[in-house]
Parts: structure tokens; sequence; C-alpha cells
């Protein structure tokens, strides 16, 4: 039986409905932006551009298009008409109406570049990225574990529809992965695309070297570039920028890379038990990944705007999150281990001193159940990690 999960982000999509004349809801394919949309503005009409004929009409005739359309309307996957952008900037700016339009799209790139060069001002933006603990606690469908919450990964079809996690990724990746991927660039080899997709998975949580993924798929530095902004722009992976000011020591300057959703991450790697993650080298890595990835859903779920880093100097001392305020400085330590040690709060004590005498904050986010008190750090089961 198919169940809505409620969306932590559509309280504030409402919110801004009767403030701007657009609202834009952008992310991976598969999040639930259309069930989202439809739930939310159950009143308006829904038009997919994924659909030929409604692609057709609105490229070949706009202005009869919105004249058809005009208000109260859901456009979905509105970058598969660039022109279209334009029009509706001329129609919200003559109606002066708010909430008059509604737009999906789940290629960043293009729906990005036109609303910037159409539609500034005049459009909220949001972003539906896959769900987020607390969407997955309030439903009863968090798991116990960490190791099988971040092998089942967080897209609503998988809960939805109850599809096995494997079944559901490796649909995935030929249907939507490779389908944008294709749209996008002119790659003729699919199965190189793939290799460096697993590449990048081999590689996340730590920082990203374009040279060495371009030698090891064997492709150009341009072209591991190019491939790389192209799943960004497709919600697939993030970049984690390296906190910049200098404490008097050599930093680090590469982002970090993270994939937006574990499941597909561990689908790439091959990991498909629990057992297999534990024994994997890579299981703290998948395991920071999934924090890293949950506190990109909380900013972007609850709209808080808040930028993220990590901190990095030459000689491998390392914060893994790293939040800036006018108080001073949150960190976080992210550790898939379930016992807590006096050890592990090393590198964030080191990072106080070398900012002393500013104020620290320290957060260790662990693999284990219980929250623990302690009296100069936040200790805090993965299950509440963004609390």
């Amino acid at each position: 039986m198919s169940v809505f999960i409620t969306r932590q982000i559509g309280i504030i999509i409402k919110a801004q409905q009767s403030k701007f004349p657009v609202l834009a809801v952008t992310g991976p394919r598969q999040s639930g932006k259309t069930t989202l949309l439809m739930k939310l503005f159950s009143d308006y009409l829904y038009v997919s551009l994924e659909n030929p004929n409604m692609r057709s009409f609105a490229s070949e005739d706009p202005i009869g298009f919105l004249d058809k359309y005009n208000s109260h309307v859901i456009f979905d996957e509105v970058q598969r008409v660039p022109a279209l952008f334009s029009y509706i900037q001329s129609r919200v700016d003559a109606s002066r109406q708010m909430g008059q339009f509604i737009l999906s799209g789940s290629q960043n790139f293009h729906l990005m570049n036109n609303i910037t060069q159409t539609l500034a001002g005049r459009v909220a933006l949001f972003k539906l990225l896959p769900l987020d603990f607390t969407e997955l606690k309030t439903n009863g469908l968090l798991g116990d574990s960490y190791t099988s919450t971040s092998i089942k990964g967080f897209y609503p079809a998988i809960f939805d529809r109850d599809i096995d996690p494997v079944v559901f990724y490796s649909n995935y990746i030929q249907t939507y992965i490779e389908k944008d991927v294709t749209e996008l660039l002119n790659i003729r080899d699919l199965k190189l695309f793939r290799t460096f997709l697993g590449l990048c998975a081999g590689r996340a949580g730590q920082l990203v070297n374009f040279s060495a993924l371009a030698n090891e798929c064997d492709i150009s530095h341009n072209t591991a570039k190019a491939w790389l902004s192209i799943l960004e722009s497709s919600y697939i992976i993030f970049l984690l920028q390296p906190y910049h000011q200098n404490f008097n020591k050599r930093l680090i300057k590469s982002p970090k890379l993270y994939f937006y959703d574990t499941g597909l991450l561990n689908y790439l790697l091959k990991i498909r038990t629990d057992d297999e993650l534990v024994e994997n080298r890579l299981k703290g890595h998948v395991f920071e990944n999934m924090i890293l990835a949950e506190y990109q859903k909380k900013n972007h779920h609850l709209y808080l705007h808040q930028d993220y880093y990590f901190w990095q100097d030459s000689n491998a001392n390392e914060v893994d999150l790293l939040m800036k305020n006018n108080e001073g400085f949150s960190i976080f330590e992210i550790k898939a281990t379930k016992t807590v040690s006096s050890n592990l709060f090393k590198e964030m004590d080191r990072f106080e001193e070398v900012v002393a005498p500013i104020e620290v904050n320290k957060t260790l986010i662990y693999g284990g159940s219980e929250n623990e008190k302690r009296t100069k750090y936040r200790v805090l089961s993965w299950k509440n990690s963004t609390d």
C-alpha cells in the first residue's frame, strides 16, 4: 500500500506561495518532487514537459501554451523547454500574481541557468533531496543500525514500494543517471562513464584529485572535471569545500567528494549486506558520507542557508565538519565505531588549540545508538546526528 511520507520542506514551500510569483523546486530524479508538489498544490494543474506532446506545444507555441496554462500550474521538468522561461517572466511581471507558476526540474545546471538569466528576483528556490532521518523517524522507517540504513538508501520509492535497493539502484543508474549524462554531454562510451562513477564512489569522503581520477579512468583532466560537474548538477554528488582561514598553518585547498545518497554509494562499491559494510575498508568513509549528506538534507529541507566546511592542514590534522557563526566554531568528528573512547576527541581538541581563544563547540557523532553526556563535548548517536 502506497503511503505518502511527509516532507519537512513542504511547510516552507507553502509559506512562500504568497510572497513570490514563481516557486521552483529542484533535486535529484526520484527524490519525490512531483509527489510533493501535487500534494501541496492539489488545486493546481500539473503539466509534465517530459511528455513529448506537451514539450512540442510549449517549444513551438509558447504564447499559446501559456494562454492555456496561464495560472496555478505546475510545470514539471521545465528545463526541457528553455525558451519558456522568458515568456513566464513576461507573464508574472504583467500579472503581479503570487504563486502563479510552480516549476520543478532535476537537471540543476539548465534549470538554474535559465532562472538566473530570466527569473531572478521573481522566484523562491528550493532543493528536495532524498529522505532525511527526521522524515524516516517520523514515519517509523529509520533502520536500527547505520549499516542497514546506509545500504538501503533514502529514495522514497524504496520505502513506498518496498523495492530491493539493488534492483532500485541498478535501474536508477541506467534510467536516470545515464539518461541525464548522455543528454548533457556527448558520451559515447557509457561503460567508461560507469567506471568513472565507480571510481568516484571509491573516493567518497576523500579529497578530490582530478588528475588521479582522469589517469585511472584513462580520460583527460578536462573530461574528468566535466563529468564530475554533471554528477554534481544532477544531485548525484556534492563537494564539501575546505575552510580557508589560515591559522598559521598551510591548509588543504581541495574539496572533498560525497554522494547525496549512500544507498547508491554502497551499490557502486558492491556492498550489499551489513556484514560486507562492516568488513569493508571504506566503512568509515561511507559512515562519514551518510552524516555529511544528512547535514546537506537538513540544510535544504529546513531552508537554513548554512555553509558547511571541513578543515585540514598539511600535517593531516582534520575536522570532518565545521560551521562558523558569530560566537565561534561548531565542529564535528564523525566515526563509525560504536564505542566512545578518549582518542576520538583528539582532532577536535587540536583544532581548538589552533584557533584559541575563539570559542569552539565540539560534537562527536558515532555509530552507536545512545547519546552520551560529556563535560567538554556533545556525543550523539548517528540517529540524532543533526539534532
